[in-house]
């Protein structure tokens, strides 16, 4: 059982580190640059991304790490390791949480609210601009919290 969570935790680390850096791109500079193009250049090239994303690798990068997180944390509970599996379970609830499920609550349905606006005009620069500050904002929580599990996982795995 010890080979199998720390396997889970090492992959996990990696899993998590690997979709904050992806965000982190996003975060600094791929949104700015978006926003600095016109709405209908921006809204065409962030609707491309979210159509060729969702048949990338980072899917199965992505998905498969919050089930790895949800693994972790039965593990977790399931053999009481103290200081160490606090930080599996902290891992977990970050990635789980605020990076998994906030893009399924606040991101995909911007994501979705953005593929139905056409080219340009007034109500497609207004909604792009909302969306490049609200989702980039979502997009920050979801840097911060698969970093912080990352770094929970690799904290973990010190400790077990």
């Amino acid at each position: 059982m010890q080979i199998v969570l720390i396997l889970s935790l090492v992959a996990a680390a990696i899993g998590s580190g690997l979709v904050a850096g992806i965000f982190f791109a996003f975060s600094t500079f791929i949104m700015t640059a978006f926003s600095r193009i016109p709405a209908e250049q921006g809204i065409a090239a962030m609707n491309s991304i979210n159509v060729t994303i969702v048949r990338s690798p980072f899917m199965a990068l992505f998905v498969p790490t919050a089930i790895l997180c949800l693994v972790i944390a039965v593990l977790a509970l399931m053999n009481w390791r103290g200081g160490a599996s606090a930080l599996m379970l902290a891992g977990a609830a970050l990635y789980v949480f605020a990076s998994f499920l906030s893009t399924i609550i606040f991101n995909v349905p911007m994501n979705d609210a953005l593929d139905k606006v056409s080219g340009g005009g007034p109500e497609a620069a207004a909604l792009w601009s909302t969306y490049i500050r609200e989702w980039t904002w979502w997009n920050h929580v979801r840097t911060v919290a698969s970093l912080l599990a990352a770094v929970a996982f690799v904290r973990a795995l010190m400790l077990v």
